[in-house]
């Protein structure tokens, strides 16, 4: 099941995916259930929040601008290096425990937004990658269960700019200049989807050209182990976003290397899931 989040003629909205098109309510109908990030954070059951808006007449997206599944997550806790291929291209070994690195709010973008280049830097790389949304909290969450805890998973892009992510040992400040993550278009039901997210095919493609081109099954932590490690540390709470890391083909890896900019369109598919796409922006100060 697929359920969006968006926005039309300043009122939000939520819908589902009825196999042709989406159904859903706006916040000023009676039967609005809230978004997506309410219901997150309330513990209601999607699935069956998507079976009550099949019911509910068809929504023109069109007309609509599409917002990120969850649109103000209290954490984003992204993965680096989490794809052997990856490792290769930059030339670093397997690592024993996960890469952590966080983006912040003002950073998300959804599908179809632009992602925008800031002028203090031409050096906008993108990263295909897995999102999961954490749906019932909790603190060091046994591996063995903690795809309960999954209220669904989407698809990002973490676009970085890489100079200023080497300018400090963390990456942090490369990687939360505003509206460079995308994050969408929908969020997924984990019983639409193999247990974990496992398996997918998973690609970048830059203006049509495949530059990425990996599957979830070769994430050297996997959906589990991050949210078991992650729990380990810090409570995990519902909203919450995980995401898993990108595999090779990155832009600063190649030679001659390859940035985004702006006119240009960056897509990421997930099998079974959709596809994310963008286009790129100067932005304008």
């Amino acid at each position: 099941m697929r359920l969006i989040n968006f926005e039309i003629g300043g009122r939000q909205g939520i819908a589902v995916n009825d196999g042709d098109s989406f159904r859903g309510l706006t916040s000023d109908k009676a039967r609005y259930p809230g978004d997506l990030s309410t219901l997150i954070l309330s513990s209601e059951d999607l699935s069956d929040v998507g079976r009550r808006l099949l019911d509910e007449p068809v929504v023109e997206l069109r007309a609509a601008t599409l917002l990120p599944p969850v649109t103000r997550p209290r954490k984003i806790l992204c993965v680096g290096l989490n794809y052997e291929d990856h490792l290769k291209e930059v030339g670093l070994k397997k690592p024993d425990y996960p890469e952590i690195f966080a983006r912040f709010a003002t950073s998300l973008i959804g599908h179809g937004a632009a992602i925008v280049r800031p002028p203090e830097s031409d050096k906008l790389d993108y990263e295909a990658e897995l999102a999961v949304v954490i749906g019932r909290g909790g603190r060091r969450i046994a591996k063995e269960a903690a795809l309960n805890h999954v209220a669904g998973y989407s698809i990002f892009n973490d676009a970085t700019l890489r100079d200023y992510q080497i300018r400090t040992p963390q990456w942090t400040v490369g990687k939360n200049f505003d509206r460079t993550g995308s994050f969408g278009p929908w969020l997924v039901t984990p019983n639409a989807l193999p247990l974990g997210a496992d398996g997918l095919r998973i690609q970048g493609r830059l203006n049509g050209q495949i530059v990425q081109e990996s599957n979830t099954r070769f994430l050297i932590f996997n959906v589990a182990s991050l949210i078991a490690l992650l729990s380990t540390t810090m409570t995990l709470e519902p909203g919450d976003v995980i995401i898993t890391g990108t595999p090779a083909g990155v832009g600063v890896s190649r030679s001659p290397k390859l940035f985004m900019q702006p006119g240009d369109v960056f897509e990421v598919e997930i099998e079974h899931m959709g596809t994310l796409s963008n286009p790129v922006a100067d932005e304008v100060v």
